[in-house]
Order: C-alpha cells, then structure tokens, then sequence
C-alpha cells in the first residue's frame, strides 16, 4: 500500500474521480485541472507535476490521468 498524502479514487459511475488529501476529501476531479486545484487550496501552488510521482500521488482504480465518463483530453 502507498504512503501517499494524495489518492485519486477510482472514477465514479457517472465520471470524476474523488480526490482526498491527507484522508480528507478534496472533492470529485473531472480532469487534471481540477486535481491541480485541490492541491493549489491545499497549499501546493506548482502541484501539476506532482501527478505523475507516486510518492506524492496514488492513482487507485484505474488508469491515471482517466476521469471516467465525462472526461474528455483535448488534443
């Protein structure tokens, strides 16, 4: 099991993934974005390269960076 402060919960039915940070819910992620904002509230202004470090980030239930039904990634 991972000892990361961050986990990105596997996506929801209807799309999103929850977000907790340190146990406490965060909010449900509908892409990067919406990570990276939780973690800028939480006081990590330049967390956007933090997603992809397993120290700080633990994707569970999926693929990272996949937000389920209403995730969309612009090219």
């Amino acid at each position: 099991m991972s000892g990361a402060p961050i986990v990105v919960h596997r996506a929801a039915g209807t799309g999103g993934r929850r977000v907790t940070i340190r146990a406490r819910t965060a909010g449900l992620a509908r892409n990067d974005d919406d990570v990276v904002e939780f973690l800028r509230r939480a006081g990590l202004p330049d967390a956007g390269d933090m997603l992809d470090d397993p120290r700080w980030v633990q994707w569970q239930g999926g693929r990272p960076h996949e937000y389920g039904a209403t995730s969309h990634q612009l090219p």
